[in-house]
């Protein structure tokens, strides 16, 4: 069994690329993930956070609504094509399926918008963790879809 899980989702939008990357990049988190997906809870609150999310090397604490925290830290910054993070210290339900992550949100001309990526690496947490991935991954999906519903109400206009 592999050692991780590469969880995908994409869309197509009527933004200028470099438009969608710089309004994604600082998006509030509890905007883009304001409501839960099956046992994905919704995210509460961020704290943590010194100034703009902008810089490799910056790290936040993301509260999840059941209680969860999780450490984002910033790894990259590659304007306008995209982002990079790292999820670690999962605390609540989701550390006994998740060890840590990397995350990556990608931009790439398509027509005369933009297609975004959004992309989870996951280190299931155990036996347990690996078994539950089909299920999570699910869970994930639908959840994406939930957050590029909310970029396309909040991004474009």
């Amino acid at each position: 069994m592999t050692d991780h899980v590469v969880l995908r989702y994409t869309r197509t939008y009527p933004l200028e690329v470099a438009e969608a990357f710089e309004r994604l990049l600082e998006l509030d988190l509890t905007a883009l993930f304001d409501r839960r997906y099956a046992a994905i809870p919704r995210i509460a609150q961020v704290r943590d956070q010194e100034g703009p999310w902008r810089t490799p090397g910056q790290t936040r604490t993301i509260v999840l609504a059941d209680g969860g925290t999780m450490r984002e830290e910033l790894t990259a910054v590659e304007s306008p094509s995209r982002f990079t993070y790292r999820i670690s210290g999962i605390t609540g339900p989701m550390k006994h399926l998740i060890t840590s992550l990397d995350g990556a949100w990608t931009f790439e001309p398509a027509g005369t918008g933009v297609r975004i990526g959004w992309t989870w690496t996951v280190r299931p947490e155990g036996r347990l963790g690996r078994l539950a991935m089909p299920v999570f991954g699910r869970m994930w999906r639908g959840n994406a879809r939930q957050a590029f519903d909310n970029i396309e109400r909040l991004l474009v206009r």
